[in-house]
């Protein structure tokens, strides 16, 4: 590993960032060294123009990975070589706002019913009950349940938080059947063992490509046609929740949102929220027709 290398590695553990976060960032370095042949420090603001020209252009990659591609570049840049990424006249895409797909409580319930695997089923449960990121459901630990509480702790998440989630019972229950399976003193979600090796010992948790197979083939053999991913299942329990009536700001709390707006996309996903509204009105007015209504006394009595 190279010095500039070694120090920006050290830089982003020194603020704590997530380990793919790391891996991203120094992918963007390595990538746009191996297009110019030259070292970081040499490169000049014409070069970096080039190549995101090129990877816009040639390559024709998404505003979300060209924005990735910056954000690693300018990290090393103005953290480690202390270089106003400003120099390089390159400005983050603007991205396009795009609605998640999100499922219906009916089709959560028949997708789980089709994942075939034991651990598959009961994380895919947890992540949908608990509305986890896929990385926070994976990394959770025995000791992150409160059983007494019924809350279930993240730790170190997205922007380096922790937050506690409502566990509701029907997850503690399924989390409790399958550990007595694997009874690992730690993950709740051990990794495959290898050959020869006790389950316990297992030191990583379950690999992300395990729950990514197991969601799509159970799309798949549900027949639900959306483009769904494991991260959906969060998107669907936000909605759910806002459908249910839950106030918008617990759900922002739940989901570790810093900003309200970005929790609010999820109104805009509710069940055409208009007629919700209007079946609650309904249902609160519903008692005036039990109350008589005094009529005139020389009032018609014709019916229309």
């Amino acid at each position: 590993m190279s010095e500039l290398r070694q120090r920006m590695v050290e830089e982003m553990q020194l603020r704590r960032y997530a380990e793919r976060t790391q891996q991203s960032y120094l992918e963007a370095v390595t990538k746009l060294v191996r297009y110019v042949g030259k070292a970081p420090e040499q490169i000049t603001a014409e070069e970096v123009r080039t190549y995101f020209l090129y990877l816009t252009n040639e390559k024709g990659l998404s505003r979300s990975s060209v924005n990735q591609a910056i954000c690693g570049l300018k990290f090393l840049y103005e953290e480690v070589l202390k270089v106003e990424w400003s120099v390089f006249g390159i400005q983050r895409p603007r991205t396009a706002k795009k609605l998640p797909v999100v499922l219906s409580r009916e089709e959560v319930y028949r997708l789980l019913a089709h994942v075939q695997k034991p651990g598959s089923h009961v994380f895919l449960s947890t992540v949908y009950s608990c509305g986890l990121r896929l990385q926070e459901g994976l990394n959770l630990t025995v000791a992150d349940i409160d059983s007494d509480r019924k809350l279930l702790a993240i730790r170190q998440s997205k922007g380096a938080k922790d937050r506690y989630v409502p566990l509701p019972q029907a997850t503690l229950e399924l989390l409790r059947q399958y550990w007595q399976q694997h009874r690992h003193p730690k993950l709740l979600f051990p990794g495959r063992p290898a050959p020869g090796q006790a389950r316990q010992s297992v030191l990583k948790p379950m690999d992300a490509s395990v729950a990514q197979k197991a969601m799509k083939q159970a799309l798949q053999g549900s027949g639900i046609q959306k483009a769904a991913t494991v991260h959906t299942l969060r998107h669907s329990w936000a909605t759910h929740l806002l459908e249910s009536g839950v106030n918008l700001r617990l759900i922002q709390q739940w989901l570790g949102h810093s900003s309200l707006s970005t929790t609010a996309q999820y109104t805009h996903l509710t069940r055409n929220a208009e007629t919700v509204a209007g079946e609650l009105i309904d249902q609160l007015m519903s008692p005036l027709l039990q109350i008589p209504t005094p009529l005139e006394d020389d009032a018609p009595t014709a019916q229309w």
